[in-house]
């Protein structure tokens, strides 16, 4: 079957062509879609359900939400663990499930359990949500929203939330990739009603009775309409509190249906919610900001150049005297490692392309061969779009050009062996293009075997990569099948393209002269056939010299270090403030002023 097919590409020089065109364009638009990012995605499969319940202690956390959720979800299909955390206000749980479950599955089976749960945690402590379709590589972006010099006393911290809150976080959510935008820092603006207890007890009313003012008096009704002539007049109230005012005029029935207003019993003022955590910048104070979370299998350079551009409309719109300032780019780690791979591949290839050109001392011959590297490499390409395996450190930087040529070198050079060195074309000074096919046809055919079993072996050494399951799976995985689609790829091209640019593209002229490759390689060989007499006649210090080896790099091997993935270096600091346990919001914010000089 492979003679067939080596048979039918020399024959159909311009079909072979058209696909080594159509390769070309194929892969090079999937090279543009291919999810770009530094390391592989190892999060597990997991929902999280996040309940907020300001002013509850942990055990009441973990007695009346975390434990009826852990209950509710432990037997969904396909789950594999529950762990949970409850703190001072927060539950968090998480819910992982094996890597074959469909997330949007698993999240609609955890809400329809929280659906269940309204009766059983009560209101008051606050409602469980579903966390954002992200993963511990989903931070892409953080930024802070500040003022710049000068405008300081015009804008507070709980104006820059509400800014963050209100403009920039509704307007970055709508960008394509992005899973959640998490606001932090600063303070989150609330209206508060300070009511005087002794004026309340005079007039004989109970905190009930102002909830229930508030609540009947924050809301718009409609109604029906009204017929006018050939016009139909809608009719609908607006009742919405706007300002403070309208809060201060609210009307609050009394027992004696006295006429009184909210500001005869409290007093009416802009404060904020009760606050676990702060952020500051370059010891200049508090400031707001917010974390940008990706979307689960989006490409990460994409979403980030989407933000960028979207962060650049939104300056913009800001107030005069804030700005929007990032100082967290995961494309900067990204574009860092990618770099670093594409340095060394292009490194790599280089010294191919030289030692192929070197060694078999004919330009066309090594430029065939090399060619091999970036078809083989779009049609990875191709293939890790199709099975979901992004570029990364991993994966693009585990390939090996070596292993990609050795069947296009195993070919070409026996054809070249067959033209130079082969008698029966002494006669002709040079080949007929009929001629020249059916040569390239009976030497590839008679190596094609050769090369074949040579990638296999190549393949199989990769086997026992995909057996791997969990995080170490996730990690190297996508090493070995990047390697496994560039041999494919190598080895379809060995069968069609090679022979059939062979037969068109190399030299036909039979008269060869010894050039200095030839006579290199004749050297070594005269030297390594003496040195190969010398050791079959010492062949039991030859085993003992191997034996003794081995069993030094054993040693060796038991001796080094190990770690799981190298280290990245991402060019930034992350500086680890620790305080006391117990201390205040106050004193964390204090200790965390610190200004870091460059020398």
């Amino acid at each position: 079957m492979l003679n067939k097919i080596i048979e039918f590409s020399i024959k159909n020089k311009l079909i072979i062509g058209l696909f080594t065109f159509a390769l070309i364009g194929v892969g090079m638009y999937e090279a543009t879609k291919l999810p770009i990012d530094a390391v592989p995605d190892i999060t597990d499969n997991q929902v999280q359900v996040i309940t907020i319940a300001p002013s509850f202690g942990a055990t009441d956390i973990e007695r009346l939400v975390t434990f009826p959720i852990e209950q509710a979800n432990s037997n969904i299909s396909g789950t594999k663990s529950i762990r949970s955390f409850s703190r001072f206000g927060l539950s968090l749980v998480t819910i992982v499930f094996d890597d074959d479950t469909d997330i949007y599955w698993a999240r609609q089976q955890v809400a329809e359990r929280l659906q269940q749960l309204q009766g059983t945690i009560p209101s008051e402590i606050g409602v469980p949500e579903l966390g954002p379709v992200s993963t511990g590589l989903g931070e892409i972006y953080q930024y802070v929203v500040r003022t710049k010099p000068g405008y300081e006393d015009k804008y507070n911290v709980t104006e820059l939330r509400t800014i963050q809150d209100w403009i920039i976080r509704r307007q970055l959510v709508g960008v394509k990739g992005v899973a959640e935008v998490s606001s932090f820092g600063g303070k989150l603006k609330q209206y508060e009603i300070a009511v005087d207890a002794n004026k309340l007890h005079s007039y004989q009313l109970t905190m009930q009775d102002i909830f229930t003012a508030l609540e009947k008096n924050n809301q718009n009704t409609g109604g029906a309409y009204i017929e006018k002539e050939a016009t139909a007049l809608f009719i609908r109230s607006e009742g919405l509190i706007e300002s403070i005012e309208d809060i201060e005029n609210i009307a609050v029935p009394t027992k004696d249906n006295q006429v009184l207003f909210l500001r005869d019993i409290a007093e009416v003022k802009i404060g904020s919610a009760t606050r676990y955590g702060a952020m500051t910048y370059n010891d200049e104070g508090e400031v707001a900001g917010a974390i940008v979370m990706m979307l689960k299998g989006a490409n990460s350079n994409e979403v980030i150049n989407n933000v960028k551009e979207r962060i650049a409309q939104i300056q913009k719109t800001l107030p005069e005297g804030v700005i929007l300032e990032p100082f967290l780019d995961r494309s900067k780690m990204v574009n860092n490692a990618i770099g670093t791979v594409e340095k060394n591949l292009m490194e790599g290839a280089l010294i191919v392309v030289f030692v192929l050109v070197f060694f078999l001392g004919n330009v066309r011959a090594g430029l065939l061969v090399a060619s091999v590297i970036p078809l083989a490499m779009l049609f990875a390409i191709i293939l890790m779009n199709v099975f979901g395996v992004s570029g990364n450190l991993m994966s693009l930087g585990a390939l090996d050009f070596g292993l990609i040529v050795d069947g296009a070198v195993i070919i070409v050079e026996a054809v070249m062996y067959q033209l130079t060195h082969g008698k029966k074309w002494k006669a002709q000074a040079e080949l007929s293009q009929a001629t020249m096919d059916k040569e390239v046809k009976t030497s590839a055919s008679k190596m094609m075997n050769s090369a074949v079993f040579g990638q296999i072996i190549i393949l199989i050494v990769y086997l026992p990569i995909f057996t791997l399951e969990g995080i170490e799976g996730k990690m190297f995985k996508p090493m070995a099948q990047t390697v496994a689609f560039a041999l494919l790829g190598a080895f379809i091209l060995s069968l069609t393209y090679i022979p059939m640019m062979s037969a068109l593209f190399l030299s036909k002229k039979t008269n060869h002269k010894p050039n200095f490759s030839d006579k290199m390689m004749a050297a070594i060989e005269r030297k390594y056939q003496y040195a190969l007499e010398k050791a079959l006649n010492i062949p039991k210090i030859i085993i003992g010299s191997i034996i003794t080896l081995f069993v030094t790099a054993v040693f060796v091997l038991t001796t080094l270090g190990g770690e799981f993935i190298p280290a990245l270096e991402e060019g930034d600091f992350a500086v680890d403030t620790r305080v006391l346990t117990g201390s205040n919001l106050n004193t964390t914010i204090e200790s965390g002023g610190i200004q870091i000089t460059s020398r």
